[in-house]
């Protein structure tokens, strides 16, 4: 949650920054303290600190703390360093897997209110499902479609800006359209998920909450790298989408009932 917060302080308001500030500097008493406590602590309104809460991607006041608290629960051994140039193999390669680990920790906290239910009862009527992305995130929209068509329903991957500006255009009512993007800053993707939205396509979005992509969505998966990717290849954000849309696939499985258990069948048959 901490990570999160401080990944989205350039986004908020000066208010809302005052509020980010104080719970980064002060988590433990943030988790104890009342709406009103934070409010004058951060020298702002209580109103305020609710839109904090808002534009972090969490419902209100307690679900925050909730989040705060089970952030800073978790062991000590999740913790990450970034790779120096002086580390030995062994500790870069276990850096690497404490960041991992850390990845999918964060990701599971951040489960609570997430629309795994309106998703996938969208998903489960859908005429087909379309998932998007650029760059490491369009490895990730492929890997989706590959395992999602098992289930018997039409999928594909548009990982280049023109094909995903032409379906946007020609996306009907029953269509879904699942963006992946780990900053939710590419202009294009922001104007497809519109153009498609105009088309009264359903729009799914696995990306950072408060970006111009999230907010062109039907449903938001807020998910929030602890990465810089701006300098690094995304990693670790990529394993926290994936495993994301695992849980997804899971959920509409679940859903579908016998339907997907045969069509999953068939598909084994298939290759045995």
């Amino acid at each position: 949650m901490l990570n999160q917060i401080q990944g989205l302080l350039n986004d908020l308001s000066t208010a809302e920054q005052r509020v980010a500030n104080w719970v980064i500097n002060h988590p433990r008493q943030s988790t104890e303290s009342t709406l009103a406590e934070v409010a004058r602590h951060s020298g702002v309104s209580e109103p305020t600190v609710v839109r904090f809460c808002r534009s972090v991607g969490v419902s209100g006041f307690r679900e925050l703390t909730l989040r705060l608290a089970e952030a800073l629960s978790r062991p000590s051994t999740y913790l990450h360093q970034d790779v120096a140039v002086d580390d030995s193999n062994a500790d870069a390669v276990n850096k690497v897997f404490d960041a991992s680990i850390r990845a999918l920790v964060d990701t599971r906290s951040q489960l609570v209110g997430q629309p795994f239910d309106e998703a996938v009862q969208l998903m489960a009527r859908a005429r087909q499902l379309i998932f998007i992305g650029m760059g490491a995130s369009g490895y990730v929209a492929r890997d989706a479609a590959h395992k999602f068509f098992r289930l018997g329903i039409p999928c594909s991957a548009l990982t280049d800006i023109p094909s995903i500006l032409q379906f946007a255009s020609i996306a009907q009512q029953d269509d879904v359209l699942l963006f992946i993007s780990t900053l939710g800053g590419w202009q294009d993707l922001t104007r497809a998920a519109g153009r498609a939205r105009e088309s009264d396509a359903t729009v799914i979005a696995l990306t950072r909450p408060g970006c111009e992509l999230s907010e062109q969505s039907t449903l938001l998966f807020p998910c929030v790298p602890a990465e810089d990717t701006s300098v690094f290849t995304p990693m670790t954000s990529r394993l926290a989408q994936l495993a994301l849309l695992d849980a997804l696939l899971v959920t509409l499985a679940l859903f579908m009932g016998a339907t997907a258990t045969d069509k999953l069948r068939a598909t084994k048959s298939a290759i045995n």
